[in-house]
């Protein structure tokens, strides 16, 4: 990982970052790969699947919520804020190449 790279990242994404940013950055993707590292390191860690969800869930289970429609915006309420649409679809600037 190198401070250019990140410039790169940053300048497609449109972040602004100061020098001292991307150092901070630098420093933490640093630790994150060395703790890779080290979990890599653990014996028998491959027999070991990915944990997705700490809970076993089943398809009537109550924990999780049922997804709510709730405060829906009109387009005519929303097109107050538009800079610029085209057949009720709002456009947006490129962001990723």
């Amino acid at each position: 990982m190198t401070k250019e790279y990140l410039e790169m990242l940053a300048k497609k994404l449109m972040f602004e970052m100061n020098d001292s940013e991307y150092e901070t950055l630098l420093k933490e993707f640093d630790i994150t790969l060395k703790q890779m590292e080290l979990i890599g390191k653990i014996k028998g860690i491959e027999k070991v699947s990915p944990m997705t969800y700490p809970f076993d869930l089943e398809l009537d289970d109550s924990c999780m919520r049922e997804d709510k429609e709730e405060n829906e915006i009109t387009f005519e309420d929303m097109e107050v804020n538009v800079k610029d649409f085209e057949d009720r679809q709002v456009k947006l600037p490129k962001v990723v190449e």
